[in-house]
């Protein structure tokens, strides 16, 4: 016989080093530049930074952007990339609100909101029925939508003063982005940020506990398996799309509350701020990963880092070139600790 030899498997003691920093980043995400950025604003102004005026202030200048920013989201989530016909959605719901004040202001509102869901509509069954390429398609949706405004108004901006005859009427279309809710109990937290705030938890909610969220991440997982088994596509892409949609034409009433005019040019860059927002708060253009919670931290970031370089007096073409130079940091940094963490 010949002489056998036990052979013993040495347990492999190696470690797998990890950056903690990574861990850090990818456990907390966008969250940890937000403390960042408000362990900054004490520091420059300790005075003035964790004051209410300052942080709803904050609040309400990203307000919009965060309203926009829910309904992108689920565009990225279903790995759709972004909605490139955001601004004009934005622009024909608030031009369409206005030109319906001559009616009534309730029929203002519900005129608007349809006006973005009629686009949402045609957005998601090019895209989620016909397969077109959703960034080639939304572009050029967006031109011609862009083209159709103008003709129809002969390119000039509609004034809500000189549309309706009513003075109430036109006062109460102004005020919508001037309420402020709160003053009963000495806060005066402006209307907008509720609709935020109460958008990013309905938000939530549907992305997380719903099965319709549930498929959404399927599909932006991967498409194909969320075909064979057996989830209708189309339609969960559809109504990512009307959602989309409808957070767009809020936004687009309320810009054209607060400008006092409805404009072609209302949602100009709207489309590269949300996606910004969207993509800092951690979710990836591929489709199937992030959260609200992460979208609005990105939203907080875009807010806290304008604020704290206007106290700093920083010019504001310079805080175009600040803001780039931050958020491309901040996805690397998100990036690559997803990587080292073997998670992409």
């Amino acid at each position: 016989m010949p002489n056998s030899t036990n052979t013993t498997v040495r347990k492999d003691t190696r470690t797998q080093e990890m950056n903690k920093f990574m861990v850090i980043v990818n456990r907390l995400g966008i969250y940890v530049v937000v403390a960042l950025l408000l362990i900054a604003g004490q520091c420059i102004r300790p005075d003035k930074f964790f004051t209410f005026s300052n942080i709803n202030s904050v609040l309400q200048a990203v307000s919009l952007t965060g309203i926009c920013a829910v309904g992108l989201a689920f565009i990225v989530y279903s790995a759709n990339f972004n909605d490139m016909s955001l601004p004009m959605t934005i622009a024909f719901s608030g031009m369409v609100s206005v030109q319906l004040l001559q009616y009534n202001f309730v029929l203002s509102i519900l005129g608007g909101i349809a006006a973005g869901l009629l686009m949402g509509a045609v957005n998601g069954f090019v895209i989620g029925k016909l397969r077109a390429h959703p960034i080639i398609w939304s572009m050029a949706f967006n031109f011609v939508m862009s083209g159709i405004v103008r003709w129809a108004w002969a390119g000039n901006q509609i004034y809500p003063d000189t549309i309706t005859e009513n003075a109430a009427t036109a006062e109460q279309f102004y005020a919508l982005a001037r309420t402020y809710l709160g003053k009963s109990i000495g806060l005066q937290i402006p209307l907008m940020v509720v609709v935020m705030l109460v958008m990013f938890v309905i938000g939530h909610v549907i992305l997380t506990y719903t099965s319709f969220g549930n498929q959404l991440k399927i599909i932006g997982s991967n498409y194909d398996v969320g075909r064979l088994s057996g989830i209708n596509c189309a339609r969960v892409v559809f109504i990512a799309y009307m959602i989309n949609a409808l957070c767009a034409a809020i936004c687009g009433i309320f810009l054209a509350s607060l400008s006092k005019v409805g404009a072609y040019y209302n949602g100009e860059g709207y489309d590269f701020e949300c996606v910004t927002a969207v993509l800092l708060g951690g979710m990836t253009l591929a489709g199937g990963k992030g959260n609200m919670v992460g979208v609005f931290g990105g939203v907080l970031t875009v807010g806290l880092l304008t604020n704290v370089m206007n106290l700093l007096g920083i010019p504001t073409f310079n805080q175009y070139l600040v803001q780039g130079v931050v958020f491309l940091f901040i996805v690397w940094i998100n990036t690559n600790s997803a990587r080292k963490l073997g998670k992409s």
